[in-house]
């Protein structure tokens, strides 16, 4: 091969993962397995006409046979042995499994609309963050004051004194429930409009912050050469300001999502069926707290852990050498 031939060579860009290690094609494969059965259990559960499938609401795999070899190996444990610990570990981990395998359909729902929640939420809160940092950064003196004063009343009272004002003490669940169609279908519940609506207040205050920092990092000679060149202000921050602050900005949205997936949880406390309040629902009626939260948590965990990866790879692929991003994307 020559020089140049091995230079182009070399210059070719290689899949993604063939520089991946033995721990992360592990945890590609535990998320391709956790996100697989959440789609499955969906689709099972919403869209399999009735007579396929398991059923709404049924585990996949049968609990009886579960629980009789549980059985099995506490009576082998009881009786002692040489394999009575080996036994005895057996029959903790086939109990283990026989009381998450039914509460797993229950909390695939929650999951479900613990990411509608956050979706729904740090969406609608994005435009209102824009005008809200524009403002802070770029508007006069009243719209400043104004503007700053939504920020930190939102962002100095605690998310679920938020939500209970805007459920019990602005009683939003009555305008809310005389619109036609809310709770029938798949059209949420007033509840839930509740919290998508307090959470997107929430956010908004949050991501303007996120927003306004990124604003002042761009240098004020951007907008300057913007107007030099015919653009009005306005025209100016649409299209040179906001979309290199929008890249400066990542990093902070992406704690925004971290923070929305696991505040979510708040709206259990207004009767939002997610999953903190599926968790719930099921641990008040097993008595089996500890596991049931740990199961929960390990949920989040791996809800927040991909999060961070889509975030982490929407960072490395938008980021343009000396605009923003912690790595340099190869133009």
């Amino acid at each position: 091969m020559s020089d140049a031939e091995g230079a182009q060579a070399a210059a070719r860009p290689t899949a993604w993962w063939t520089g991946l290690t033995a721990r992360q094609w592990l945890g590609y494969a535990l998320a391709a397995g956790f996100w697989g059965w959440l789609v499955l259990r969906w689709v099972n559960d919403w869209f399999l006409p009735p007579g396929v499938g398991t059923g709404r609401g049924q585990p996949f795999i049968a609990v009886a046979p579960i629980r009789a070899a549980a059985a099995s190996m506490q009576a082998t444990a009881a009786a002692g042995g040489p394999y009575a610990v080996v036994a005895g570990w057996l029959a903790g981990l086939l109990s283990a499994l026989a009381f998450v395998v039914p509460a797993l359909p229950a909390l695939a729902e929650g999951v479900w609309l613990t990411l509608v929640l956050t979706v729904a939420s740090i969406t609608l809160a994005f435009p209102i963050a824009v005008l809200l940092s524009t403002a802070r950064v770029y508007g006069g003196a009243g719209v400043r004051w104004l503007a700053l004063a939504y920020t930190e009343l939102i962002r100095g009272t605690p998310l679920l004194a938020q939500l209970f004002v805007l459920f019990f003490g602005l009683g939003l669940t009555t305008y809310i429930r005389a619109v036609p169609g809310v709770g029938t279908g798949f059209i949420p519940d007033q509840a839930i409009w509740v919290a998508v609506i307090g959470f997107t207040i929430n956010s908004s205050a949050y991501q303007s912050e996120y927003l306004r920092s990124a604003l002042q990092s761009v240098r004020p000679g951007q907008l300057t050469a913007a107007r030099a060149i015919g653009l009005s202000q306005l025209g100016g921050l649409r299209y040179v300001v906001l979309p290199q602050s929008f890249r400066y900005a990542i990093p902070g949205w992406s704690n925004e999502l971290v923070y929305l997936i696991k505040y979510s949880s708040l709206a259990a406390f207004i009767t939002v069926p997610e999953l903190f309040f599926r968790a719930q629902a099921i641990a008040s009626t097993t008595f089996r707290y500890t596991a049931m939260f740990t199961l929960v948590a390990l949920f989040y965990l791996a809800i927040v852990l991909s999060a961070s990866h889509v975030m982490h790879w929407v960072e490395r692929t938008t980021a343009i050498p000396g605009i923003g991003g912690s790595r340099v994307r190869q133009l």
